[in-house]
C-alpha cells in the first residue's frame, strides 16, 4: 500500500536549480573571479550542497579554502534574494498536495538545500502546510548522494520502502533515492511533477487499491 511520497525540492517542487547555479556563480565571480561552466554544473555540481561544491573547487585548485565562508555566505544571501524575487505560488503543486492528502498519503521533502532557503521556497510556493516532514542538508550527516535523508524519513513514518515513492531529478538525488529500495519517479524538471504524472506512476507500480 502506498503510504508515503517523498519529494526532492530543487528541480522537482520548484524550478530552483538555476537559482542556485546563478547565485553561486555570482558569489564566485565577486570573491575570486571564477565561474562554473554550464557543462560542469550539470556534469559535476548539480544537486550537491554548496559546501561540497566549494570543496571540489578547492581540490581542483580553482579557489582557496580560506575563501569558502565568504563565498558560502554571499551565495546564500544571493539565493534568498532570488527566491524572494522569483518564487511564486504554484497552483499545480498545491492541487497535487491536496490530492495526496485526500488519498491519505503522507508527504515529505528531502533536500540538499539548507533549512533557511528550503523553507523559504516552500513558503513562497504555498505548499509548506502540506508537508508532514521536511529534511534539509542540516538534518543529516551525509547529504545526497547518500540515502541518509530518505532513510531517516522512512524511519520517521515507520514506512517500508515498498510502501513509498521518491520523486527526483538530479543524478545525485537519483543515486540516493535508488539506494533506499523505494520506487523512484524520475522527472526532467518541476513541470513534470503533476497529479497526472504521479497517478500514472502509482497505477503502474501499485494495484488499484494502492497496494
Amino acid at each position: 500500500m502506498l503510504r508515503l511520497v517523498m519529494f526532492d525540492l530543487d528541480g522537482v517542487l520548484v524550478d530552483a536549480c538555476e537559482w542556485h547555479r546563478v547565485a553561486l556563480n555570482e558569489a564566485l565571480k565577486e570573491v575570486c573571479g571564477y565561474e562554473i561552466s554550464l557543462q560542469d554544473h550539470y556534469n559535476t555540481y548539480n544537486g550537491i550542497p554548496t559546501r561540497v561544491k566549494l570543496n571540489k573547487l578547492s581540490e581542483q585548485g580553482v579557489i582557496d579554502q580560506a575563501d569558502h565562508e565568504k563565498i558560502y555566505s554571499l551565495k546564500q544571501a544571493k539565493t534568498i534574494d532570488i527566491i524572494n524575487n522569483s518564487a511564486h505560488k504554484g497552483l499545480e503543486k498545491i492541487r497535487l498536495m491536496e490530492w495526496l492528502k485526500d488519498n491519505s498519503i503522507s508527504i515529505a521533502c528531502v533536500t540538499n538545500s539548507i533549512k533557511e532557503t528550503a523553507y523559504l521556497m516552500l513558503e513562497k510556493t504555498g505548499i509548506t502546510p502540506y508537508f508532514d516532514n521536511i529534511i534539509t542538508n542540516q538534518d543529516v550527516a551525509s547529504p545526497k548522494p547518500s540515502p541518509e535523508g530518505y532513510n531517516k524519513t522512512l524511519h520517521h513514518f515507520n514506512v517500508i520502502p515498498e510502501h513509498a515513492i521518491i520523486v527526483e531529478d538530479s543524478p545525485k538525488g537519483l543515486a540516493a533515492a535508488n539506494a533506499t529500495g523505494c520506487k523512484v519517479l524520475q522527472v526532467k524538471d518541476a513541470t513534470e511533477v503533476t497529479i497526472s504524472t504521479l497517478k500514472e506512476f502509482i497505477d503502474e507500480n501499485f494495484d488499484s487499491h494502492g497496494r
